[in-house]
């Protein structure tokens, strides 16, 4: 193994310190302010949601995390943080704080970045992308790595393993990218918190998602 990729791969020591409630509680924060003080909120959107051209022109990089912390309205950010609980603190605790952090923010970032490509090359300027769906897409996805044997209870009754959990949220972000009606709804992003979770998983953890799937459930 080249020293490059055994850096990369070095592990933190293990902490847990339920980092995923305080990110909770800075975006409920963050969205109380704008709610309390409308005429912050304004300045909060512009310069915290990621848009094309204040990247791009405005060099406000800063955008790619910011934009994780805003949300457009409680269910919005209601969901969201639920999901965050959910998957976020099994996660947390399986692989340690400083190991989460790293994978929440830089998932997160990169799922605002893959974002921007798509918005800038299709000329998509005036979006104003929010929301920490990217992130919080690549905590499924971790936590069906992590937790293989978990059951989800569609409506309460339908029982769903984790990976195949996974699988239909892939297909309903992509049906609703390409066959859609043209909501608000980010779907590139959440399909690219997936794609940025697999990425983080081979390369920084040395862990291939579809062949623990599959060894799991040939027993």
């Amino acid at each position: 193994m080249s020293r490059n990729r055994f850096i990369l791969r070095r592990p933190f020591p293990y902490v847990y310190r339920r980092t995923a409630l305080f990110i909770v509680l800075i975006n409920f924060i963050i969205y109380g302010l704008r709610y309390v003080y409308p005429e912050l909120a304004e300045y909060i959107n512009y310069y915290g949601s990621m848009n094309p051209i204040l990247v791009e022109q405005g060099h406000m990089y800063w955008q790619f995390v910011t934009y994780m912390f805003l949300h457009g309205n409680i269910q919005h950010i209601f969901f969201n943080m639920l999901a965050l609980l959910v998957f976020g603190l099994g996660f947390e605790k399986a692989v340690g704080s400083r190991e989460f952090l790293l994978f929440y923010f830089l998932c997160g970032a990169l799922s605002g970045f893959f974002s921007f490509l798509v918005y800038r090359f299709t000329g998509q300027y005036r979006v104003f992308l929010l929301g920490a769906s990217g992130a919080v897409y690549a905590l499924l996805f971790a936590y069906a790595v992590f937790f293989p044997r978990s059951v989800f209870f569609i409506w309460g009754i339908i029982p769903v393993p984790a990976p195949v959990m996974v699988f239909i949220y892939a297909l309903v972000e992509l049906g609703s990218q390409f066959f859609g009606s043209g909501s608000n709804v980010a779907h590139v992003t959440h399909l690219f918190g997936f794609f940025a979770a697999w990425l983080y998983f081979v390369i920084r953890m040395g862990i291939h998602p579809v062949k623990i799937w599959k060894d799991t459930y040939k027993r």
